[in-house]
């Protein structure tokens, strides 16, 4: 449904790998704040996009995996929607996957030299995943293909090791954080209450390098 007078045209993007077991009215109810922010009843009315030369929402049912090329109107709590959504989606992936969602402001006119002000464009990329460990391990994918990628205009992949490590180890650092964290309101084990044997928390990223 078009939202007559939104600021913005919201572009939402993403390929989310899901586990095989995963049904469409899961995916369905975890895409709920979308659709029923687009004035929807369903995923399928709302699956198409704002353009028609977009696809949309889709879910390939062979490869098991969400893809998401889909532009709705709306307004800044579009972003509440968002976070619900990865919430649900993190349920349902079968390992880490951004998603990057984009506001253009409808009400900019590039043409219109008397207006000075300048475009209220706004992004924002969100992460999903199983664990914090595949939601850190994307995150750690991303960062690493765009420091290589820009500091490949100066010097040698091969010299570029040692950037590599420090972004590992500061992943594996941010890693740790979270696992004391979890450690510390946690019952001490073989304690009454405390975690069945073998329940650990989550695993930790791989590196590659």
């Amino acid at each position: 449904m078009t939202r007559f007078n939104a600021p913005f045209e919201i572009h939402v993007h993403g390929d989310v790998p899901l586990r095989e077991d995963i049904a469409y009215e899961q995916v369905e109810e975890a895409l709920k704040p979308l659709w029923r922010y687009a004035g929807a009843s369903s995923l399928a009315s709302a699956a198409g996009s704002h353009y028609e030369d977009e696809p949309g929402i889709r879910i390939d049912v062979q490869a098991h995996v969400l893809h998401m090329c889909w532009t709705v109107t709306g307004d800044d709590d579009f972003r509440q929607a968002v976070e619900e959504t990865c919430m649900g989606i993190n349920d349902l992936a079968a390992s880490g996957a951004p998603i990057e969602v984009s506001f253009y402001d409808a009400e900019y006119d590039e043409d219109d030299e008397s207006n000075p002000a300048e475009a209220r464009d706004d992004f924002m990329m969100c992460f999903v995943g199983p664990t914090p460990a595949a939601i850190m391990q994307i995150q750690r994918d991303l960062l690493v293909q765009d420091v290589v990628g820009l500091m490949e205009r100066h010097f040698e992949t091969t010299e570029l090791t040692e950037v590599v490590t420090a972004i590992d180890n500061l992943f594996t650092r941010r890693f740790d954080d979270l696992v004391n964290s979890m450690q510390l309101g946690r019952p001490p084990r073989g304690g009454h209450g405390g975690p069945p044997s073998g329940h650990g928390g989550p695993r930790k990223p791989r590196h590659l390098h």
